[in-house]
């Protein structure tokens, strides 16, 4: 082989090798963009719930029409 032909030979290992890591990398990514998604209903139902709980405290944190325990 020429000189040209190594060099295109390794340019084109080089190449295939970059394809296969932007995939790679690509996966990784549509991972973390799932598991970001999931995070953020997670968070949002939580935000929900906090804000529907704290309907029931007033700001000494005490319940909100609450019996006492003598009743």
């Amino acid at each position: 082989m020429t000189k040209i032909e190594d060099k295109i030979i390794e340019i084109e290992t080089k190449i295939t090798f970059q394809e296969q890591t932007i995939e790679a990398l690509n996966d990784v990514i549509i991972g973390q963009q799932k598991a970001i998604e999931t995070l953020k209903r997670q968070l949002q139902q939580l935000n929900t719930k906090v804000q529907q709980e704290s309907q029931h405290w007033n700001n000494e944190g005490i319940i909100i029409d609450e019996k006492p325990p003598h009743y």
